[in-house]
């Protein structure tokens, strides 16, 4: 059986990818920051019948295109892409492999049939990802140098055996030349493959090196080159069929403590971390309960994880009991060896474990912590994050004390420049005992706040004589007081 393979070049992946995510209509390209200058880095089919092209300045495309809608390219984001479509591929054959940033190899030998042959491959192939938004076109040949061609230069099917035929009126550009050979051949006149052909190979080896010798060879069959597929991710996970059904949760957590074990072993020789995993719970009534657990911190300890999973195995009905028990990490990171200290406290360890506690409950997106930022105006001096994915930080810096409570500012009646003796404050009548201030904190004038428009606030601690310790502010050049916080 002869060889067969198949390459994919998508030569718009990167804006069908982006459009994909966020359509829009009318010329489109995605820039990058190059040599100190955002230039084009792919663009959409009406940007290129614009005149438009990849690596051109965007000042340059706006002046011919001044209706250009533009995004910042992400180049990890295309590659990852990528990886996600070759496994997207292995619906046709197991043997998928990259070709470049934008391309795939598919080693379709003896597997075409079972789609119909190959003619009805690629029709299926290119209406599924025509459907999915993706620009593509492809090549079949016996060795992946002459699909490679046939897909950026030519079109269609070359017969089993007839890659030299098919290979011949292709410019010499398609045997993957870098482009300085290229230019090289086509000054002294070599300009198709077939005219490469009828050349000694051994003058061209002399003359351009062995890289052209080869690629010819590769694309003619006469060496190998091999798909290399994608390895397997890795997979986490440890089954145990019983010989007896069992239904109480002290064997159902007993029988999950064995297979954590095995799952952390492996994690650990993978130096990674469970971020989420499921227990599935076969009955013998072939019914299946399944136990999620998402984890607040990436985590291979077996002792602490097992009793984060008995609140969700007590609430399974057993039935008339459970034969399988399966275990599977669906969500793993890193996580290298750390160095043993006797300083490392547990507190973090104890803190993380309870978030993941309250998570099962009420969702770990929904706890949340503060962080401290960058700037000197009280709104913006922290951030909101989710707890589980943020690390605490301890570079809290504030030189004068803050409240407790920070609340929008709340407008009371009051003059001149002191605290006033008596005001009322939500329905509160309340006389100043003693006020502290002040401290004048002036907008940042690089952002534009609504509510810092009345320039800059002199705040002050104002204890009253009724027990509360309130945060107020004067504003000099609109005169008027406000309470912004309270403290405890």
């Amino acid at each position: 059986m002869s060889k067969r393979v198949v390459s994919l070049w998508f030569p718009r992946l990167a804006s069908d990818r982006a459009l994909r995510v966020r359509p829009v209509s009318g010329p489109f390209a995605l820039t990058l920051h190059e040599r100190n200058t955002e230039r084009l880095y792919c663009l959409n089919s009406q940007a290129g019948a614009q005149g438009l092209s990849c690596g051109m300045g965007l000042a340059d495309a706006r002046a011919i295109c001044p209706d250009l809608q533009t995004r910042p390219a992400d180049p990890p984001a295309d590659a990852r892409f990528l990886r996600i479509l070759a496994r997207w591929a292995t619906r046709y054959c197991p043997w998928v492999g990259l070709d470049g940033r934008d391309g795939l190899s598919l080693d379709i030998t003896g597997s075409a049939h079972l789609v119909g042959g190959e003619a009805a491959l690629l029709d299926d192939l290119h209406m599924r990802l025509t459907r999915a938004g993706l620009h593509v076109r492809s090549g079949l040949a016996d060795t992946r140098g002459a699909a490679w061609a046939i897909a950026h230069y030519g079109k269609g099917i070359a017969p089993p055996g007839a890659a030299r035929s098919s290979l011949t009126d292709l410019p010499v550009s398609a045997l993957r030349l870098p482009e300085a050979t290229v230019i090289a051949l086509q000054r002294l006149g070599l300009r198709t493959i077939g005219e490469l052909l009828d050349l000694p190979r051994a003058s061209l080896t002399r003359r351009f090196g062995r890289d052209v010798v080869m690629r010819l060879e590769q694309a003619l069959g006469d060496q190998p080159e091999q798909v290399s597929p994608l390895p397997d991710p890795p997979r986490f996970a440890a089954q145990m069929t019983l010989p007896e059904p069992i239904g109480l949760t002290a064997d159902v957590m007993a029988g999950t403590g064995r297979l954590l074990e095995q799952v952390c072993t492996r994690l650990a020789e993978a130096e990674a971390g469970a971020r989420a995993l499921r227990l599935t719970l076969r009955r013998v009534d072939q019914a299946s309960c399944e136990v999620e657990l998402r984890l607040a911190r990436p985590l291979r300890d077996a002792r602490r994880i097992l009793p984060l999973f008995e609140r969700g195995v007590s609430a399974v009905d057993a039935g008339f009991g459970i034969d399988q028990l399966r275990l599977e990490a669906t969500r793993v990171d890193p996580l290298p060896a750390q160095q043993l200290s006797p300083l490392r406290s547990a507190d973090q360890d104890t803190l993380n474990d309870l978030i993941t506690r309250i998570g099962s409950r009420i969702g770990l997106d929904n706890i949340r912590r503060f962080l401290p930022a960058d700037s000197h105006i009280p709104e913006r001096a922290f951030l909101i994050a989710p707890a589980a994915y943020s690390d605490p930080s301890g570079s809290w810096v504030a030189l004068r004390p803050r409240p407790l409570r920070l609340f929008a500012p709340e407008p009371i009646a009051g003059q001149g420049p002191r605290p006033p003796r008596r005001f009322r404050w939500r329905r509160m009548s309340l006389s100043t005992g003693r006020a502290t201030g002040p401290e004048r904190i002036a907008p940042e004038w690089w952002l534009s706040d609504e509510s810092w428009r009345t320039g800059m606030r002199d705040y002050w601690q104002v204890e009253t004589r009724q027990g509360r310790r309130l945060w107020m502010y004067y504003t000099p050049q609109s005169p008027g007081w406000f309470v912004q916080g309270e403290f405890a």
